[in-house]
């Protein structure tokens, strides 16, 4: 930087030896006050002479366009002070259109730094070979072979997304792409694990284009008594303070003789949208579809396109000439998304032939509705429906939960019931139930895209047994979740589900494992909401979270 600085400068005192820099000071040889006053008294001087010029010739019916010697050079002085004027002491302005300014030594050093500092890459400063790329990240060890892989991939000849095709080895290809990326953006993805995932297990299923994995802590709350059974919840969560609270919780539970749950609704949807002629032909359709004489007919094509997908309902709402068909199925114990497409295509399909003027629009319309909040699913329902419900004993709320019934009951109806309200929630009437969900759904290879829906969740509490008890309950209409498919197959999933006593698929009982998780879900979520609401209660959350929630480490200095 000084040998860039000094250099600069010797080039602008170069410049400034071999020819004198002008300033705008230098156009007229008074002080810049005086060449202000001058051009002001000049300008006014001179207008004030052409209207007595124009008065004049207009007494005298003399044109206006004649004019004398003095009119043109009063009319040239005029324009010459105007565009002073306009430049707001502009001298400068006036200068630069007739004598091109020479670069002074600030304007040579800008000019350097900015030539020399700009990036090469729209992001980041490209390296410009290998010998850059070692001083920029940790470069691992390649063969050969390799090398020449990774510069195909560099240079464009070999797309990311077709080595594993091309090379048949998924870690392999996995370590290449990643080699790649660091020689194209310059950035180390040093901390960045690549060791200790099988990349065979997530081809075509998991994730494209792989080049490591993001470690996430999981930590267990529990044991959850929960019908009569216990669990250890694993939660995979970076958020401090989460896993203790939601423990409290369980232990509170627990300690009150456990909870009690109830599944009343197990339907994954699917609501394609079809377009007709007219409104007429899409109601037709409508009165079809929903006739319980055809609903037979309709539920041998659907479920022929799989062995535990079952057509339960299928409700219609018409939208001008545009029909949406929302199918619901049990899906025995996978989310279950795939299987009802299937279903709704073979169902589509049988449909065409019905009603030939039929055009499919999209196979999915909105009206399901996955990944979004949506009143159906509220009101409707979506996967798993779930009440889990405890009667938390007084004295436990006072030892472990450090607060009482009344200031919980008071709370819950301000907080989770008013103030959702009045904040126009949507499935939103809980304290943090997307916390526990998120955290679950993660640490068991759920979508975790679907905590949107799957977080939907009224808390209620009330006072039981003359005040002295607390009865507390929450409504989960739409928990989205399997236990096999997607991300459940992998290792550190697998072993979260193992661990909760539903890895895979129940084969004695289909869907039975699925159905299970949902209510540890909903069991989780009650004991977390009994705990936070309790903090809160008693004045302890930020206290809390000042404790499990903040670090006093300098991670800048801790290796990855």
């Amino acid at each position: 930087m000084e040998g860039r600085l000094r250099q600069s400068k010797s080039k602008a005192s170069a410049t400034a030896d071999e020819s004198s820099s002008l300033k705008a000071s230098d156009a007229v040889s008074l002080p810049v006050y005086l060449t202000n006053a001058f051009f002001f008294t000049v300008f006014f001087s001179v207008v004030y002479f052409l209207l007595l010029r124009w008065r004049e010739k207009i007494r005298n019916s003399t044109p206006l366009h004649v004019v004398s010697l003095s009119d043109i050079g009063a009319i040239v002085t005029f324009v010459a002070s105007f565009i002073y004027l306009v430049g707001f002491f502009g001298i400068g302005f006036v200068q630069s259109i007739i004598i091109p300014r020479a670069p002074d030594e600030e304007d040579e050093f800008e000019q350097v730094m900015v030539k020399e500092d700009s990036p090469k890459l729209p992001c980041a400063a490209a390296p410009k070979s290998d010998d850059d790329i070692l001083k920029i990240c940790k470069k691992i060890e390649v063969s050969a072979d390799d090398e020449e892989i990774i510069k195909s991939v560099v240079e464009g000849k070999i797309p990311s997304y077709a080595l594993e095709s091309k090379l048949g080895d998924c870690r392999r290809a996995a370590a290449i792409r990643r080699e790649a990326l660091q020689r194209n953006t310059g950035k180390s993805l040093e901390g960045l694990p690549l060791e200790g995932l099988d990349y065979e297990s997530i081809l075509g299923q998991c994730c494209e284009m792989p080049v490591g994995y993001v470690q996430i802590p999981v930590g267990i709350a529990g044991p959850l008594l929960l019908d009569e059974c216990e669990y250890s919840v694993p939660m995979a969560t970076t958020e401090g303070c989460l896993v203790a609270s939601t423990n409290r919780g369980c232990k509170a539970i627990y300690a009150s003789g456990g909870a009690t749950s109830s599944l009343y609704r197990d339907a994954m949807t699917r609501a394609p949208v079809v377009r007709f002629g007219s409104a007429k032909r899409a109601a037709e359709l409508k009165l079809f579809l929903e006739d319980p004489l055809n609903f037979e007919t309709l539920s041998l094509v659907f479920n022929s396109s799989s062995r535990f997908g079952r057509l339960q309902s299928i409700k219609c709402a018409v939208a001008g000439k545009n029909l949406y068909i929302r199918f619901s199925c049990s899906t025995g114990d996978a989310m279950g998304m795939n299987m009802v497409s299937k279903g709704v295509q073979n169902t589509l399909d049988f449909l065409t032939n019905q009603f030939p003027d039929m055009d499919v629009m999209g196979i999915s319309g909105n009206y399901c509705s996955d990944k979004k909040p949506a009143a159906v699913n509220w009101i409707e329902g979506r996967g798993k429906s779930v009440v889990c419900e405890a009667v938390i004993q007084g004295d436990i709320v006072n030892k472990v939960l450090k607060t009482d019934v009344a200031s919980l009951v008071e709370l819950n109806m301000l907080k989770n019931l008013t103030g959702s309200a009045v904040a126009g929630a949507l499935g939103g009437f809980n304290a943090h139930a997307s916390n526990i969900v998120s955290a679950i759904y993660i640490a068991t290879g759920q979508d975790p895209a679907q905590n949107i829906e799957s977080s939907h969740c009224i808390t209620m509490m009330e006072a039981v047994n003359d005040g002295k008890d607390l009865h507390v309950s929450v409504i989960m209409p739409c928990i989205e979740v399997g236990t096999v498919g997607g991300g459940t197959q992998l290792a550190s999933q697998s072993a979260c589900l193992n661990l909760l006593g539903v890895k895979g698929a129940n084969k004695e009982a289909p869907g039975s494992n699925a159905r299970l998780l949902a209510t540890i879900v909903a069991g989780s979520v009650l004991a977390g909401e009994l705990s936070l609401m309790s903090a809160i209660a008693a004045g302890q959350l930020v206290k809390s979270h000042m404790k499990y929630n903040r670090s006093n480490k300098d991670v800048a200095n801790i290796k990855s």
